[in-house]
């Protein structure tokens, strides 16, 4: 049988990569199972919990959340001096394309996210952080393109992805259904290997 694409040998989650890493101020690591107290009082702070994709409405109930492998599986542990401040979600994904071409396109792109404890927002923490998920992207797992989506509303989310070199690709006009019960408009950002590589050189 012929060897597959390297696209369809590429890891499909973090294990390929050397965990913690170290930035100027931070520490990136593995989330595990007893990292859920740590993580649920950063959720559950109301300008954290605005923006979470799903609510955390007890302690009890996000820690058997994330005890599930899937959760685990994506989800990394933000430390400052020792201290849980927030998360970050690295996933690995396919792109898009025709059935003729598949497999060259399994898990060459990923998607990002993050929160950050409200206690330590405007120090530029998020964005230091989120910084060294791209270079872990471009540079450790050889993906070929990194997304990341938010509310239109979340102005600290998507001036992080623009601090970090990515480019709005789409706004989606009343697309997003708050829990509040409004219907939100969405931002869809981008950035390719090649565009990160040249913005360092």
């Amino acid at each position: 049988m012929a060897d597959r694409p390297a696209a369809a040998r590429r890891p499909v989650d973090l294990a390929a990569v050397a965990w913690p890493r170290r930035t100027e101020r931070l520490l990136l690591r593995r989330a595990v199972p007893g990292d859920a107290a740590a993580l649920w009082e950063v959720r559950r702070h109301p300008s954290a919990h605005e923006w979470l994709t799903a609510g955390v409405p007890d302690r009890a109930s996000y820690a058997a959340e994330l005890a599930r492998h899937e959760r685990l599986e994506h989800l990394l542990v933000l430390e400052l001096d020792g201290v849980v401040v927030g998360d970050l979600m690295l996933r690995i994904t396919d792109a898009w394309a025709q059935a003729e071409v598949g497999e060259q396109a399994l898990a060459v792109q990923a998607e990002l996210g993050w929160v950050l404890h409200p206690d330590h927002a405007g120090r530029g923490l998020a964005t230091e952080a989120a910084a060294e998920l791209l270079r872990i992207c471009f540079e450790d797992l050889g993906l070929r393109r990194v997304t990341a989506e938010c509310f239109a509303d979340n102005t600290a989310s998507w001036r992080i992805m623009e601090r970090l070199g990515m480019r709005r690709e789409t706004h989606a006009v009343a697309d997003a259904l708050h829990r509040s019960g409004r219907w939100l408009d969405s931002y869809g950002y981008a950035v390719l290997a090649e565009e990160w590589h040249a913005a360092r050189r």
